[in-house]
């Protein structure tokens, strides 16, 4: 019975790059491209809804600080979805579960700032890849370590051809046979 053969480890997919990510195949300049340009399209119309929604509240005539207190909150929280949205896609983090779950909600009031954090990123590269790179090299590199090691002395495999088996297995029949 021959032993499992480890496959050379795949790149996972990004969302809307898919694996074209790895050698920048497939469209790949021309889909970071127009998904910058999307999201900064997107930003600026997010930037005019609340606009709008601030000129409702001028319009309903309420409390001057509770127009500020709007402001202050919309762009605490844009800043702190930008900063979180471009950390994530460059630097590894240490566990997301519990950490992300808080910060949807600031996610969600500062989307405008994850629309411009994904549209600058998209200027340099997909969202994400530098992590997926690292480790796909990481996966890899030590796939190819582990091959090498197998590959350097061949009489160690096992179920080859003709060598009835590991030494250990012969020695133990020999063994038996005496």
């Amino acid at each position: 019975m021959s032993t499992p053969q480890t496959q050379r480890p795949q790149p996972d997919p990004i969302r809307f790059y898919g694996t074209s990510w790895v050698d920048h195949t497939r469209g790949y300049g021309a889909r970071r491209f127009a998904l910058g340009l999307g999201a900064s399209l997107l930003a600026a119309l997010g930037i005019l809804g609340l606009r709008l929604g601030y000129n409702g509240l001028t319009l309903s005539q309420s409390a001057s600080w509770l127009r500020v207190l709007v402001i202050v909150a919309f762009a605490g929280c844009t800043a702190m979805a930008f900063t979180r949205a471009m950390r994530g896609w460059t630097r590894p983090q240490p566990s997301a579960g519990a950490d992300e779950a808080a910060f949807r909600s600031i996610k969600i009031i500062g989307f405008v700032g994850i629309l411009l954090a994904y549209a600058l990123r998209s200027a340099v590269e997909a969202p994400g890849e530098r992590m997926r790179r690292m480790d796909h090299e990481a996966a890899v590199e030590q796939y190819e370590r582990l091959t090498s090691k197998r590959s350097r002395n061949p009489s160690r495999k096992a179920g080859r051809a003709g060598d009835g088996g590991t030494p250990a297995r012969r020695r133990g029949e020999g063994a038996r046979r005496r």
